[in-house]
């Protein structure tokens, strides 16, 4: 074996390498699940493991990594007595505060580029901010896994997508669509949806008053009714 990361094996004490050959794991060996970051570097770093990696879609999810019992139990212990030290707290809370005065950054940073490409017209201002906030608030929070999260696009890409992406849900039917299953029709349907999206958006940059029916009308409505409950 040349490499050290593998899919789940057709029992709980296996693994499949990328050529689709099983492997039984080593005597003495035990899984570590995911979840605790520092404990795992530390582990990898000690030594030989296994990596089980389990890919969904387009995204891959850790299943954890093997290595050896007494490796893991060790580095458990030793990590645990660092944790418990006024030290360690220090440091944590420190870190915990500057994560969430980028984050906060983030946030205004991400809200002012959703009013940027949105750019409605002076006459539309207050709906303007009433869905940059809607959809900040969506998408911006750690954890969320939407495209605002992400760091493989500039922070403008970002905020369109998440415009459309917000649109999508919220002002077209699309989460009620039976959508054949069929390579590349989903896709079709986000492209055709996105279309509609961005003409809408073209209503508001103009003066032009946008039907009182306006599905962005509504679906704002919806979220502040949510909001005051």
């Amino acid at each position: 074996m040349t490499s050290n990361t593998f899919s789940p094996g057709p029992t709980p004490d296996s693994v499949k390498a990328a050529d689709g050959s099983i492997h039984t794991v080593p005597a003495g060996w035990t899984l570590l699940p995911p979840g605790d970051a520092g404990l795992t570097r530390r582990v990898k770093a000690a030594g030989e493991f296994w990596s089980v990696q389990e890919k969904k879609g387009r995204r891959t999810f850790s299943k954890g990594i093997w290595a050896p019992a007494e490796t893991i139990a060790q580095i458990q212990a030793d990590l645990a007595a660092e944790r418990a030290t006024p030290a360690y707290a220090k440091k944590q809370a420190a870190a915990a505060a500057r994560r969430e005065q980028e984050q906060s950054t983030y946030v205004d940073d991400f809200l002012t580029a959703v009013l940027s490409y949105l750019d409605f017209h002076p006459t539309h201002e207050q709906i303007a901010h009433q869905m940059a906030q809607a959809i900040t608030a969506h998408a911006t929070p750690v954890g969320s896994g939407t495209v605002a999260r992400t760091k493989r696009i500039p922070l403008e890409q970002r905020a369109e997508a998440a415009v459309i992406a917000w649109m999508r849900h919220q002002t077209t039917a699309y989460d009620e669509m039976v959508i054949p299953r069929v390579k590349g029709k989903r896709r079709e349907v986000r492209r055709m949806l996105a279309r509609r999206s961005k003409e809408l958006l073209n209503e508001y940059r103009s003066a032009a008053t946008p039907p009182t029916d306006c599905p962005l009308h509504r679906a704002l409505a919806e979220w502040e009714a949510d909001g005051l409950k």
